[in-house]
């Protein structure tokens, strides 16, 4: 093993893709998260509305490379980086050393400004973000079992999605599915069938990144739930008593924020030039301007394609750029020629709405219906790791489909009742 050092913050999907792609390089690889697991996030919107436990889309990053002696992982918080020194410092006051470095920190919600929003309308980008979604939406239902004042009860059986993208689409889905098909024979004192699920979107339509008529079948199907979608109608104000939408205010007790998302500070922390959403305007070969030793990957990118529109944050280009940064730093280790541009390969966009449909755009091939929900399933189910994981996740959805019952509907936060106002 050489003494090149190759340092990556973050244990994504494109981190990930990085350190496997390196396997066999020589090199000393150190691994930085946060938190010791990684989250297959295209499934988190299911721990939100309890059809998946926590422990079937995380997993344990240093049991993923326990056989892995050139990596080492580490639990713990960057807040800087010295690229003249070529050091990272961590929270706990630790400094890293490094020969390469690559970010792959990933992004977090956007409120545009109104951050107060944030404890009433949590986005959803971490288990523990998922498990408050869940705690609150279930609590909702409970606390309106026991509410006297109609005007409280109908507040609290009134669910609110903010931002029309896959998350929102996904999540206002299952809400509804919950509220009328799984929970209406377990309560006496409200009809749950009666929930109202609002999804706001500021934009002409949901799902603007695919076609048109995708988004079109999209919002047909959800309106078939019973979600009601508000267009071309902005958030103005989220309070803990509901939100303003225009000029009307829709008393909601429980909001879900999926309109937006920020780059981490990793621009700030190499200085260098960002987009408007905070992401690194990366050279062609993924490498920070005028640092040719520190790549950036993932949602802290941003990346441009030969079409001139932009790389999409998605778990795949994230991890096509960790496979092509590997390429890279075992050339220069080499000293072979680097590999051409980076050049990411669209597989394809997909999204599910409720249970029994989905929408996949695979440019000239649009699938939509039961059909798209089958491929969309085997999709999902490939990408997880591990055989656990995978038959796990298959038979909770065949679970669901034959008996309509959700199996991660446990509130075990102590306190529950004195929890959320």
């Amino acid at each position: 093993m050489s003494d090149h050092h190759v340092v990556v913050v973050g244990g994504g999907f494109g981190g990930l893709q990085l350190v496997n792609g390196l396997k066999g390089a020589g090199v000393k690889i150190t691994l930085v998260d946060r938190r010791n697991h990684h989250l297959f996030q295209p499934l988190l919107y299911q721990v939100a509305t309890t059809i998946l436990s926590t422990s079937e889309i995380a997993w344990p990053i240093r049991r993923l490379y326990a056989e892995r002696p050139d990596v080492t992982v580490l639990l713990g918080e960057v807040t800087d980086v010295d690229s003249g020194a070529k050091t990272v410092s961590l929270r706990n006051g630790m400094t890293l050393g490094y020969d390469t470095l690559v970010l792959a920190t990933g992004a977090t919600h956007a409120y545009f400004g109104r951050d107060e929003w944030e404890p009433v309308a949590p986005g959803l980008k971490t288990l523990e973000d998922a498990t408050t979604i869940r705690r609150r939406v279930l609590l909702a239902f409970e606390k309106a079992e026991m509410e006297a004042d109609p005007a409280i009860r109908d507040a609290l059986l009134t669910f609110t999605i903010v931002g029309a993208g896959p998350t929102g689409v996904e999540l206002a889905g299952i809400i509804a599915e919950l509220a009328h098909f799984t929970l209406p024979k377990e309560f006496r004192n409200i009809d749950t069938r009666k929930t109202r699920v609002v999804l706001v979107e500021a934009g002409p339509r949901v799902l603007p990144t695919f076609a048109e008529e995708l988004s079109a079948y999209a919002q047909k199907a959800l309106e078939k739930l019973g979600v009601e979608v508000l267009l071309g109608k902005p958030v103005t104000e989220c309070r803990a008593d509901g939100v303003q939408i225009g000029e009307t205010f829709v008393p909601s007790r429980t909001i879900v924020w999926a309109a937006g998302v920020t780059a981490s500070p990793a621009a700030r922390w190499i200085d260098v030039p960002a987009d408007r959403a905070g992401r690194v305007i990366v050279e062609r070969d993924l490498s920070a301007p005028g640092l040719p030793d520190v790549f950036v990957i993932g949602d802290t990118a941003s990346v441009i394609r030969e079409d001139g529109k932009p790389v999409p944050g998605i778990a795949p280009a994230a991890k096509q750029q960790g496979g092509y940064v590997a390429k890279v730093i075992r050339a220069r280790l080499s000293g072979k020629p680097a590999p051409a541009p980076f050049r990411y390969r669209h597989q394809g966009s997909l999204a599910t709405i409720g249970q029994s449909a989905a929408i996949i755009d695979f440019g000239r091939i649009k699938l939509k219906g039961w059909i798209a929900w089958w491929i969309w399933g085997l999709a999902h189910i490939y990408f997880l790791i591990g055989t656990r994981s995978r038959f796990s996740v298959a038979w909770s959805w065949l679970w669901i489909y034959l008996s309509g019952q959700h199996s991660a509907r446990l509130i075990t936060q102590r306190d529950t009742m004195r929890e959320e106002g």
